[in-house]
């Protein structure tokens, strides 16, 4: 598991590990692994051109030390200090006795466009609100450069707590980050900026419980339910799917279809779509007696292409049994009702979906949205899954936050969400709780869609499809 922690965090362990040290110490170790990030990036150092852009915090100072080690390996190194007076004196001592040398940041425009390797060493983890004026021009050197650009913890400019982008910022091919990994790396806009991500060990000692969690194939892998020999359908689940419509018949069959797929023993279907199900999947148990008389489920799945059917999805949220809440059923719940329920209840809105039951713009969710996640699982007491370039999942109770690390841009098309429903109903049915539901079932989803679309447009009905081969990557 990839785990992400906090500013405050970090730095309490920083100084609690700096405290058992030499002086200087940990900055070494930093530099170290930056350096080695460099030199793996550029694969000849020696006649190399590397330009170090160096703020005033230790950020500078790890890229300065980076930068001595690069120079004693026989490439031409260059600092350009944003703030010579406040630039870490150790730092610049070491990079001017290897061979090093200094420059302001009126001049630098040519070194940066004659460079190999830049060295973003501006602002640190503490930085908030974009890049000041100064920085903001080399920033945009560097994006017209040639130059391969490698990070120091963090892009300069993004919020390293939140992954929230509030001005301009530097974007990175390589991002070297030190002792964990931080919350802005892992999630968008501020992802987009950090390119691939190194995490460098430095001994810090870190709590039980990160601010971020990003599951791998082994996590998932215990996740997933595994029938044994006594099993029969009962006994792995059965998951209700009231969704679709006489205009939406399709919402109906893509969920069934990720259900189908995901690991509960049997799919019931309650609504007007039954025989659109039936033609695809035959195995599903249909009913046209509504949710409280369709027979025994151990979770719902309520909303997708249900239309103005307000009824159908009261009447699942008053059954006693798990429920994942998606698309018109999102709009059509009444947030007394769904924050009163005893049972989990697992949403998974979009974006735009979140914003209209925030009631604040679409931009403003997706410009933020670890808060988003956070304020809404907050508001229904509900574990909320929020779809999006970075999948977020967040639980009723807060603790840490999951982040999908797979999935596919060619995932946004219509009815993908629909197979996502289906799929993460199954899982809940399985007896997962909602927050590892939901973990699982998108980290599935985004496999499967890596799998179908290769590179190339797919349909919803791809995915689906894909779901067993994700299935079966994730547990051998």
């Amino acid at each position: 598991m990839r785990s992400a922690y906090g500013v405050e965090t970090v730095r309490a362990a920083e100084r609690a590990l700096m405290a058992r040290l030499p002086e200087g110490a940990l900055m070494q170790r930093a530099a170290a692994g930056l350096a080695a990030a460099c030199a793996g990036l550029l694969g000849r150092v020696y006649g190399s051109r590397v330009v170090l852009l160096v703020g005033s915090g230790d950020n500078g100072g790890d890229a300065l030390y980076a930068g001595a080690r690069l120079a004693r390996r026989g490439a031409g190194v260059t600092a350009v200090l944003l703030t010579p007076e406040r630039a870490h004196a150790g730092g610049l001592a070491a990079l001017r006795a290897a061979g090093g040398s200094v420059a302001k940041a009126a001049g630098a425009e040519e070194l940066i466009e004659r460079a190999d390797l830049v060295v973003d060493g501006i602002v640190g983890i503490g930085g908030k609100g974009g890049l000041r004026p100064d920085a903001e021009a080399l920033a945009r050197v560097v994006e017209r450069s040639r130059a391969a650009v490698v990070a120091v913890d963090l892009p300069s400019g993004v919020d390293a707590d939140t992954g929230e982008v509030r001005g301009a910022a530097l974007r990175a091919d390589l991002t070297v980050t030190f002792g964990t990994h931080k919350p802005g790396l892992l999630i968008d806009p501020a992802r987009e900026y950090a390119g691939v991500v190194r995490l460098v060990d430095i001994g810090l000692e870190l709590p039980a419980e990160p601010a971020l969690q990003a599951l791998q194939h082994a996590d998932v892998a215990r996740l997933l339910p595994a029938p044994a020999a006594e099993s029969d359908k009962y006994r792995r689940g059965v998951v209700g799917i009231a969704a679709g419509s006489a205009r939406y018949p399709g919402a109906a069959v893509l969920a069934v279809s990720g259900a189908l797929r995901g690991g509960a023993g049997a799919v019931r279907y309650v609504g007007p779509a039954g025989d659109a199900v039936l033609a695809r999947f035959p195995e599903t148990l249909v009913s046209d007696r509504g949710p409280a008389k369709a027979g025994r489920v151990q979770a719902w799945v309520v909303g997708p292409g249900a239309g103005d059917d307000a009824g159908t999805v009261a009447e699942v949220l008053a059954a006693n049994v798990p429920v994942l809440l998606d698309a018109d059923g999102l709009r059509l719940a009444e947030r007394d009702t769904v924050r009163g329920r005893r049972a989990p209840t697992l949403m998974t809105p979009h974006a735009g979906e979140a914003a209209a039951l925030l009631g604040v713009r679409r931009e403003e969710v997706e410009e933020a949205r670890l808060a988003a996640v956070r304020e809404l699982a907050s508001a229904y007491r509900a574990t909320v899954l929020l779809k999006g370039s970075t999948t977020l999942i967040a639980d009723a109770g807060g603790g840490a936050v999951r982040v999908n690390p797979t999935g596919t841009p060619w995932l946004a098309t219509a009815g993908s969400g629909d197979v996502l429903s289906g799929l993460g109903g199954s899982l809940l049915a399985a007896g997962l709780p909602a927050l590892d539901a939901g973990s699982a079932a998108a980290y599935l989803h985004g496999l499967a869609g890596r799998f179908a679309s290769d590179g190339a447009p797919v349909g919803a009905h791809d995915v689906a499809d894909r779901i067993p081969q994700a299935w079966r990557d994730v547990r051998h």
